[in-house]
């Protein structure tokens, strides 16, 4: 009788967190800006497929990697925030609390499953003045394993995300205004981007967490409203 062939539990771990890599290393980057009025969230998108939503009325939701898993894990993440907050309050859902739940169920498919999810998230929380402790953004990164960083200025996932950041490390300044925003992270995704030529406001989706707005403040922005920041 043959010996079963033995992989260590370590080579298997090794194993699924490069398979997720590779298949979060082909998509398309996605950043994340905090401006002076909110939070800003760019991707390279030519399709007609959102890489960025809103998960409630504070908090957006940005995906890169494979487009089924990480679509699923908004559609999750949208009715978690709508069961806790009709069972308590609105402004008791949180960024964090948001980041938390998405980091436990990644990290359960890379424990238990064979296949780990390709994909890597955001969770951008916009604060909100009326409240005393929701007043400052929160940006949240979650990996594929369930690893969770916070994020403070910018946040960047998905592509070649060393070149993107090392623009953003250079040109950042707190308190921008919306089009400089813009336009730093265009510079941004052009760095990391394989074309040659500069990314056009068709080939970008583009949404705001504006904290001006009342209610919700998740708004997704046309091709000619995302041209008119470019120029501004």
């Amino acid at each position: 009788m043959s010996m079963p062939f033995y992989v260590s539990p370590e080579q298997v771990m090794a194993d699924k967190a490069e398979f997720a890599r590779k298949g979060i290393a082909r998509g398309k980057s996605i950043v994340a800006l905090e401006f002076r009025g909110g939070i800003l969230l760019m991707a390279e998108n030519s399709t007609s497929l959102s890489k960025v939503g809103e998960i409630y009325d504070r908090l957006a939701f940005a995906g890169v990697g494979k487009f089924s898993e990480f679509d699923q894990l908004r559609k999750v993440g949208v009715r978690f925030a709508d069961t806790k907050g009709y069972a308590y309050s609105r402004e008791d859902v949180r960024g964090r609390g948001m980041a938390n739940a998405f980091s436990q169920v990644m990290g359960e498919v890379f424990t238990r499953e064979i296949k780990p999810l390709e994909v890597e998230i955001i969770v951008a929380e916009v604060g909100d003045d009326r409240y005393e402790d929701h007043r400052s953004n929160s940006l949240y990164r979650i990996k594929y394993d369930g690893f969770i960083s916070d994020h403070k200025g910018f946040c960047v996932i998905g592509g070649k995300v060393e070149e993107v950041e090392t623009v953003l490390k250079n040109d950042y300044r707190p308190d921008m205004p919306a089009g400089d925003a813009a336009r730093l992270g265009r510079r941004a995704l052009n760095a990391g981007a394989e074309r040659s030529s500069e990314l056009g406001a068709s080939s970008l989706e583009v949404c705001l967490l504006d904290r001006s707005r009342p209610g919700r403040k998740f708004c997704r922005l046309s091709t000619e409203e995302v041209q008119g920041m470019l120029d501004s």
